[in-house]
């Protein structure tokens, strides 16, 4: 994790320092924002993989003596053959075709709550009996 997290530091460093050169010299305020805001979500991002990797062991990829072979295997469990997506697409689809319609309240009510429901099958899928 420490790799991701001084990729994503890395990146928070680049977006400040682009804004601050940015900002004076074009007296943009979007552009300048954008950076900004890029700049914190990359640093949430970084913190977070950064605080992670002190947590769990070296990992081959951050290791540089560390061999091919060390990062083969099992990498955790995927759903092989998982519906629930489809349906968090189409709920999500129907939420954003009920916000493109603003003044149609009723069709974002139910896009909103087909969203929570597939996204609660999506998580519980595995814990019904």
């Amino acid at each position: 994790m420490k790799t991701e997290a001084r990729i994503f530091l890395f990146v928070t460093v680049f977006c400040m320092v682009a804004a601050a050169v940015y900002l004076p010299w074009s007296r943009d305020p979007i552009g300048g924002t954008a950076l900004i805001v890029s700049a914190g979500l990359c640093g949430l991002c970084g913190s977070y993989f950064w605080f992670v990797s002190r947590r769990i062991g070296a990992r081959p990829e951050d290791r540089p003596d560390a061999d091919i072979s060390e990062g083969a295997g099992e990498l955790g469990f995927f759903s092989p053959g998982s519906y629930w997506p489809v349906g968090v697409g189409g709920a999500a689809a129907l939420l954003g075709l009920g916000l493109v319609y603003w003044p149609a309240y009723w069709l974002i009510a139910v896009g909103f709550i087909a969203v929570l429901l597939t996204a609660g099958g999506l998580v519980f899928e595995y814990y019904v009996k």
